[in-house]
């Protein structure tokens, strides 16, 4: 079985395997999943995610191999993942509200509903944690121009990016700094009212942890200004707010190990599927106002136009990940095998978000404020 599976991954980095077979595994794949994680009863699966909740408070570290994070998505050549996404950058789900939109209206319709749910105004300073190529950070300069936006990414290459392209747009309310979570930390004078964190928290562990260090980067109440006080006399829009955006499965959560195959082995070492549930259970240091489900239909929707797009500038994709393989002293092969294997990673994701309708895999938003 093994030396199969090896066959099958050789023709897949070669790009061999007509779309619909890919497919057509991945689907099996997903059922063999939802029967894994499956303990037979209520029971049994509540008793099994309160052992799992327990195993990741005791982790001693907040993100497990973060550098793996890098090597498989974050600095990747910066140019060929944008040729897959749409104009703004956003390497995560997009908003499809009648499933007719362009991707960049999806990319943008997400972001404005980012502004809505995290009451969002000018003139805050605000934390785009694990910011990504910027499309939030920069998004979020321009809009609201009075605003201080800060960055924190774990790629050097990203930081790179996004200095350029607020450079070349004339921002100047934007700093993006290049730190690992587990390890940063702010200089206490510098404080958020807003942080927002869209699919970060699906490459840490201790959320316990995680949770408490980013409580301590918002502004306590007490602190607020009370020129803020005279302006907004409602409670709810002086808060310091926390907003998190995360891929979920409806009840049950997961870890990504090496044992699992092709996903985690080449896209999601040391990675977590949350449950959609999952962070009531970590309420000690913020507490949860408001959630929301979007079905994964529109990750799925998301990844389809990601493919069309990669498939459009194709040529020029292969031709930058080639030479980006020879530049790190690699054979142009590992350049044409890391194309094929985005392209079966994009595959993989829609198929999954569009399992039963999109309502086994989806979207989780999430609302804290501080305590």
């Amino acid at each position: 079985m093994n030396s199969l599976l090896e066959v099958g991954y050789r023709l897949l980095d070669r790009g061999l395997i007509p779309d619909f077979l890919v497919r057509v595994a991945i689907r099996m794949l997903l059922r063999q999943r939802l029967r894994e994680i499956d303990a037979g009863s209520f029971e049994a699966n509540h008793t099994a995610k309160m052992k799992w909740i327990e195993d990741v408070r005791n982790r001693s570290s907040i993100a497990e191999v973060p550098e793996k994070a890098n090597e498989q998505h974050y600095e990747v050549s910066t140019d060929f993942i944008l040729s897959t996404l749409g104009p703004y950058g956003k390497y995560s789900s997009c908003l499809y509200p009648t499933g007719r939109e362009t991707l960049a209206e999806a990319e943008k319709l997400m972001l404005e509903s980012y502004c809505a749910k995290a009451r969002l105004k000018d003139g805050l300073d605000v934390l785009d944690l694990g910011c990504g190529w910027g499309s939030l950070s920069l998004f979020l300069a321009e809009k609201y121009p009075n605003s201080r936006i800060t960055g924190l990414s774990n790629s050097a290459t990203q930081k790179q990016h996004i200095d350029a392209t607020a450079r070349s747009r004339g921002i100047t309310n934007l700093e993006i700094i290049t730190a690992d979570v587990n390890t940063h930390e702010f200089n206490v004078t510098k404080l958020f009212d807003r942080i927002l964190s869209i699919e970060m928290f699906e490459h840490m562990k201790n959320y316990q942890q995680l949770f408490k260090k980013v409580s301590t980067w918002l502004r306590p109440q007490h602190e607020k200004s009370e020129t803020s006080a005279e302006n907004d006399h409602s409670e709810e829009a002086d808060e310091s707010l926390l907003f998190v955006h995360i891929f979920c499965h409806r009840t049950t959560p997961y870890h990504f190990v090496q044992d699992d195959g092709w996903m985690a082995e080449n896209f999601f070492s040391g990675g977590t599927m949350p449950s959609h549930d999952l962070f009531l259970y970590f309420q000690s240091d913020l507490v949860l106002l408001r959630t929301w489900y979007l079905p994964g239909t529109h990750y799925s929707r998301t990844c389809e136009d990601w493919i069309r797009t990669q498939d459009r500038n194709g040529k020029k994709g292969m031709k930058t990940l080639e030479a980006d393989a020879v530049q790190k002293g690699l054979p142009p092969m590992e350049g044409r095998k890391a194309y094929n294997r985005f392209r079966v990673f994009y595959i993989a994701c829609s198929e999954l978000f569009n399992m039963e309708g999109g309502d086994q895999w989806g979207v989780g938003h999430y609302l804290f404020k501080a305590r």
